[in-house]
């Protein structure tokens, strides 16, 4: 090998990690900070204004550029699962969390809808691509449900806020984990940046058509800051971190990118205390150490015992 042949390898790694660590920067940041944005943002656009307007414009800017790309339009069963996807990542999965964050701290919703990382090896082990749960998981999966009960506990007798909004972030969960376990089990053959643009679109859409029929763009307050929450969720929230992430799904170790399962509640956490003052009581902060212990062990794998191949967008922002 030559001199400058082995240079110009040593140029391209330092390029890819630099990459990689710009990349990761970006995800933890930006996603760790949605839940801020949509806390700020929820005090003056009704959530399924905020919700709505964000995703139609993300997706109609990606999937526009996915056609741009070559990219075709989903062909026979993926339409279904498009609309599996949109219905319960971007609908329920966001707009839950969007509705909820009127009476959760920002925080202490992503903390609770990190929980995804919990249903996800549980739908996970059904169907001909499942992985079967180790003793190690069912250890993970036991404390990170355990922690989660913690967290609803200082909510249960209302001293704490609202138990209800709650309960609904871990439904949110629950069906992120679900569609994304079953859009992994049948596949997906469209272009996944066209695709996800036309499921951003596609739940976008219901959201909107939900805010009209109750009359809540009638509500919106158009300030600085509702329309700073939106801009910065669509542009930052949604499309930039999507490509980003979906750059890093080819480049990343599975290892580095399940970190985002914790590191982005963790920076949702630290933003909404130091931002909007918000405290959280000390039963819930003893749940969010249990929980964070549980999600790093059911996320842990047997040494040759495969990952789960990344899907579209995952991880925990929202």
């Amino acid at each position: 090998m030559s001199s400058d042949t082995a240079a110009t390898q040593a140029k391209h790694r330092r390029q890819t990690r630099l990459g990689l660590i710009a990349a990761f920067a970006v995800v933890y940041l930006v996603w760790g900070s949605t839940y801020l944005a949509i806390r700020i943002g929820v005090e003056t656009l009704p959530p399924a204004v905020l919700a709505g307007l964000r995703f139609v414009i993300a997706g109609s800017v990606l999937s526009a550029i996915g056609l741009a790309r070559g990219g075709r339009l989903p062909r026979g069963r993926d339409w279904l699962t498009l609309g599996v996807l949109a219905l319960g990542l971007v609908v329920i999965g966001n707009g839950v969390v969007t509705w909820a964050e009127q009476w959760v701290p920002s925080g202490e919703t992503a903390f609770i809808v990190s929980s995804s990382a919990l249903f996800t090896p549980l739908f996970g082990s059904f169907g001909p691509r499942g992985d079967r749960l180790t003793r190690l998981t069912l250890l993970g999966l036991a404390l990170g449900f355990l922690g989660t009960g913690l967290m609803l506990l200082s909510r249960a007798h209302g001293h704490h806020g609202p138990l209800g909004p709650a309960l609904a972030l871990l439904g949110a969960a629950c069906s992120w984990s679900a569609a994304a376990m079953y859009a992994r089990s049948v596949g997906i053959h469209t272009a996944p940046l066209l695709f996800s643009g036309l499921e951003m679109l596609a739940g976008g859409l219901v959201l909107s058509f939900v805010a009209i029929g109750t009359g809540a763009f009638a509500r919106a307050h158009w300030n600085a800051s509702g329309i700073g929450a939106l801009a910065y969720l669509t542009i930052f929230g949604s499309a930039l971190t999507y490509t980003t992430y979906n750059w890093l799904i080819h480049r990343a170790r599975p290892a580095q990118l399940g970190t985002i399962a914790y590191v982005n509640p963790a920076i949702a956490l630290f933003l909404g205390w130091a931002v909007l003052g918000e405290i959280l009581p000390p039963i819930a902060l003893w749940g969010i150490g249990i929980m964070l212990i549980g999600v790093i062990l059911a996320g842990l794998r047997r040494r040759g015992h495969p990952p789960r191949a990344p899907l579209t967008k995952t991880g925990t922002g929202a």
